[in-house]
């Protein structure tokens, strides 16, 4: 190839829309409108139509909608909230910074999504709330997870953050849980032109309180009812998302041709594909596979003008942010091999076909 491919490149998507971005941010600022407003509440409305929500709620970024989350829930010191041990640390931060702790469970061995069969293990009477994460773009078992929050009355959470438009079985995720947490960082399969995040919900008591929260503790201005933050998604990010949202099912699909070509042509037995259950119809935020030795494997890909990336090399329990918690190497064995041993493969919908085929021919050379 003459250029390097790669993990993820986003000037070709912003190429595409470049005239229609611009006109958007034009009317923003004939409007002024850049700290929430008209433009987020535009998009909070396509969004929700598009997910099949009640409510959107427009944030600041996915970090923000999943401490909002927990706050709206009512959970905070001395609670607990139980996380898969393989997701990026983000999912952790919103229990943290609700003064929760989080309580970490191992991943399956070949989804690479929640172990529903460790949840229960892993309940205390501290517990209010389980966050299934749908890791890079696949939906976890929901119906699984959610029967035993309903066994043991506690809440379910989504985290959605590179799920947007994913389905399982049939029905688009944000929609399952008490609320789903999206980010729209721009490297996402939605992302702004900015940071910005959402919250998706069906029940109107937690919107009114995350509106609150968001501006800080405020439903009329000036007058404060609680802690509150600045919070706020901006107007640029509303109409830039608004823009992105009209391309977002064909970039995916575009996504999903990708992904069905490197399952049909990656041969190479020192390489393992995700494991896709017939319930999930994902969206390959993220294509990761797992090779033995994975530093190798990377320096073949960029020996041969690809560039590869990790997500995630060190899993949240050994993070060292939560050391204090006491976890050590060998709790989760899964979420530990995953770490040491994945690698991110190019991923977006403007990889040409010929690009494709290349990465699989290198790749299967590989020895």
């Amino acid at each position: 190839m003459a250029d390097k491919i790669n993990c993820l490149d986003l000037s070709g998507q912003h190429q595409q829309i470049k005239n229609e971005i611009f006109e958007a941010f034009e009317k923003v600022y004939e409007k002024t409108a850049f700290s929430g407003g008209l433009f987020v509440q535009e998009f909070e409305q396509k969004f929700s139509n598009y997910i099949g929500s009640d409510y959107s709620i427009g944030v600041g970024n996915g970090t923000i909608a999943l401490h909002l989350a927990m706050l709206a829930l009512g959970i905070g010191a001395g609670d607990e909230v139980i996380i898969p041990a393989n997701t990026f640390i983000a999912t952790a931060w919103g229990v943290s910074h609700a003064g929760a702790t989080p309580v970490f469970v191992d991943c399956e061995a070949d989804t690479w999504e929640i172990d529903a069969s460790k949840i229960e293990a892993a309940i205390t009477s501290k517990t209010k709330a389980v966050i299934g994460v749908h890791l890079y773009g696949q939906p976890f078992d929901i119906d699984a997870v959610k029967r035993i929050c309903d066994k043991h009355n506690l809440f379910l959470v989504e985290d959605a953050a590179q799920a947007h438009g994913a389905r399982y079985k049939g029905k688009t995720v944000g929609v399952f849980g008490e609320m789903a947490c999206f980010s729209f960082y721009p490297g996402k399969n939605l992302g702004a032109c900015g940071e910005a995040g959402g919250i998706t919900t069906n029940n109107e008591k937690y919107v009114k309180h995350i509106h609150s929260l968001r501006n800080h503790g405020s439903t009329e201005r000036y007058y404060h009812d609680e802690i509150g933050y600045n919070y706020r998604m901006g107007g640029l990010e509303g109409a830039s998302l608004s823009v992105k949202l009209n391309y977002l099912e064909s970039w995916n699909n575009r996504r999903r041709e990708i992904s069905k070509k490197y399952y049909a042509g990656i041969t190479n037995a020192k390489v393992k594909l995700q494991s896709i259950p017939s319930y999930a119809d994902g969206v390959h935020h993220l294509f990761v596979v797992t090779v033995e030795y994975k530093e190798a494997f990377a320096k073949h890909l960029s020996d041969n003008d690809i560039n590869a990336a990790y997500h995630y090399p060190v899993p949240c329990h050994l993070q060292k942010a939560y050391s204090s918690l006491g976890y050590k190497i060998g709790d989760f064995p899964n979420s530990e091999y995953l770490a040491t041993h994945c690698v991110s493969l190019p991923m977006y919908s403007e990889l040409t076909d010929k690009e494709v085929e290349f990465i699989i021919d290198i790749i299967n050379k590989f020895q």
